[in-house]
């Protein structure tokens, strides 16, 4: 072979080195961003094992929304432990949002099954699969944004969240997050908002309305007596002593 083309064969060669190297060198760092990207949820999800969150990413947006009204909105919101908010409202929110809660992993794949064949048939979203815990995922760090990524980022946090706390812990935090008005968040601030009475002392005709509204909460605000509501929060009511809590109560 002409000493030339031995030439031209070694500085491919150099080349396919040099490229495969740059591209092992960019996957290594962008491995290690996205594993210290997830280590910084598993860092805030460790912590609120033991302490509560003082806000979430959900909870921010929406204060800014409010301000952009009136630059002196402020959000209520006020924590209430585990033992402090009314059996009821727990039950109700379980009915209304994750039968199945005290028992899968953080996702109900029949659940998830049934609300995409129901969108197929009336051929746009109507219905989701999401858990408690996959909710709780979302409002503690996503946006509202809607895209493959987010979606994947939400599993992540979810299977996060099952893996370090209990079933209670995240029921807990669900119920002092959730968003129930304008500005409205927590079963405490709901429950003063609407009823005037603490979150513990709400009985189960108060909790079911609550558990209605969790998915169009800044719409039901506005209209109370909805006949829809209504009927929903009757719903839940009957179906309310079948729940299972976490711990089997």
């Amino acid at each position: 072979m002409p000493p030339h083309s031995v030439m031209v064969l070694k500085a491919i060669k150099r080349a396919i080195v040099a490229l495969w190297k740059g591209f092992c060198y960019t996957l290594g760092v962008l491995f290690l961003a996205l594993l210290l990207y997830q280590g910084w949820f598993a860092a805030h999800i460790w912590y609120w094992v033991e302490h509560n969150p003082e806000s979430t990413s959900f909870m921010q947006a929406r204060l800014e929304r409010m301000r952009e009204k009136n630059p002196r909105a402020s959000l209520k919101q006020r924590w209430a432990s585990y033992p402090r908010i009314s059996e009821e409202l727990k039950r109700a929110v379980i009915v209304a949002e994750d039968a199945k809660f005290s028992e899968h992993d953080g996702f109900d794949w029949e659940g998830i099954q049934k609300a995409m064949e129901k969108n197929q048939r009336r051929g746009r979203v109507v219905a989701g699969g999401s858990t408690i815990s996959q909710q709780l995922a979302k409002n503690l760090f996503l946006s509202g944004e809607k895209s493959l990524w987010r979606k994947a980022q939400e599993a992540i946090i979810t299977s996060m969240l099952e893996m370090m706390m209990d079933k209670e812990r995240i029921l807990e935090i669900y119920l002092n997050v959730a968003e129930w008005g304008e500005g409205v968040f927590g079963a405490e601030a709901a429950a003063q908002h609407y009823f005037n009475v603490g979150a513990g002392n709400l009985n189960a005709e108060q909790a079911a309305h609550l558990a209605a509204m969790l998915p169009r909460p800044l719409y039901y605000e506005r209209n109370r007596n909805s006949e829809f509501l209504q009927r929903y929060s009757e719903t839940i009511r009957a179906r309310m002593p079948s729940a299972q809590l976490p711990g089997g109560a």
